[in-house]
């Protein structure tokens, strides 16, 4: 693991509470502004939201300008955290999923199978924002999400419809597509280059004293105007149907972080390092929300319950996050004898 770490200045110590700001922003432009949030939606090439996506390539960047290339390279030859966060991400979330959904809707059919499809959706792009901010290993991280999109190609079909008991499921390539080129491939490639230059013209010192402190701060604001943006468009749904969110959100929530904990306990009792528990941790646990809406919408319908529930995931993605880092990091101190795997 080299030094890469996030650093957010002034917003860092404050983060919880700005997010908490942020969320009630939106949740207040979309209750009373829904206009607003009308007007974003209609800023959109193909199916990406042109504000979302600006916003969510801030966000990656500075995370991947962090790496080190050599990073990267090391970490393609470590196979046992990919094979674990495989296990996590294809057997036991999609299973676990599947069961949290029945339990807790089982008189919701469309509920279910929309919270059934968040949970076969590994994440590929924003968790390797927080595993930097978690100090894990980002270089890992990048290997393991890239090795999970082609993944989710061969196996989201066939367990949607063994899950879900309906045939016929398509694979959305489109937003699998777009999701690893825009928000994994492309900032990974900017941010590369950049680092190469930046450190050629003005040294290693500068790029680390000064560089990342800036791209830290643009990171944050990145990152609570995508929150904004995300409750200002979900909040109308908030307001009209709050018993179902709220209902939706339980298997959502336990879900996320019975993975969360759980595949970062085994690492820690297979004397794995912290860098790649925390990296197992997250990637396990978080879902791919874009892939899951598309399914949701082409199968069941744009205005069906299977496309509500996918869409409160978002809703819950930075929240709980934050969260498992504050957590992640205070509970470092127990991997301090553990092997590097």
């Amino acid at each position: 693991m080299s030094e890469s770490r996030v650093t957010l200045g002034l917003f860092e110590k404050y983060l919880t509470l700005w997010v908490i700001l942020s969320m009630i922003v939106g949740f207040l432009l979309g209750k009373f502004l829904p206009e607003i949030g009308s007007w974003i939606e209609s800023l959109q090439v193909g199916d990406i939201s042109i504000p979302m996506g600006v916003c969510l390539f801030l966000l990656m960047y500075p995370t991947m300008v962090n790496i080190e290339f050599g990073e990267i390279m090391k970490a393609a030859k470590s196979p046992k955290p990919v094979i674990l966060t495989l296990i996590g991400n294809w057997v036991v979330a999609p299973a676990l999923m599947a069961l949290l959904a029945r339990l807790f809707l089982s008189n919701y059919s469309e509920y279910t199978a929309g919270v059934i499809l968040l949970g076969i959706a590994p994440c590929t792009g924003m968790v390797l924002f927080w595993i930097l901010l978690a100090n894990g290993d980002v270089a890992k991280g990048v290997v393991i999400t890239a090795i999970n999109a082609l993944s989710t190609l061969i196996l989201y079909a066939p367990l949607a419809a063994f899950y879900l008991g309906v045939g016929g499921i398509p694979v959305p390539i489109t937003p699998i597509a777009e999701s690893v080129i825009l928000f994994v491939g492309l900032p990974l490639i900017v941010g590369q280059m950049s680092r190469k230059a930046l450190i050629m013209r003005r040294g290693e010192e500068w790029f680390n004293n000064r560089f990342r402190l800036l791209i830290g701060n643009i990171a944050a604001l990145a990152l609570l105007t995508t929150i904004i943006i995300l409750f200002s468009l979900k909040g109308e749904i908030i307001v009209n149907e709050p018993f179902i969110v709220g209902l939706i959100s339980i298997p959502l929530l336990i879900h996320f972080f019975t993975m969360a904990t759980l595949f970062y306990v085994i690492p820690w009792l297979l004397k794995f390092s912290y860098e790649d528990a925390v990296t197992i941790a997250f990637i396990s646990s978080s879902t791919q929300f874009e892939v899951a809406i598309a399914t949701a919408t082409v199968v069941f319908g744009a205005g069906s319950g299977a496309a509500l529930a996918t869409v409160v995931g978002p809703l819950w993605e930075v929240p709980s996050m934050l969260t498992f880092v504050k957590l992640a990091l205070k509970t470092q101190k127990y991997f301090s004898h553990n092997n590097v795997n």
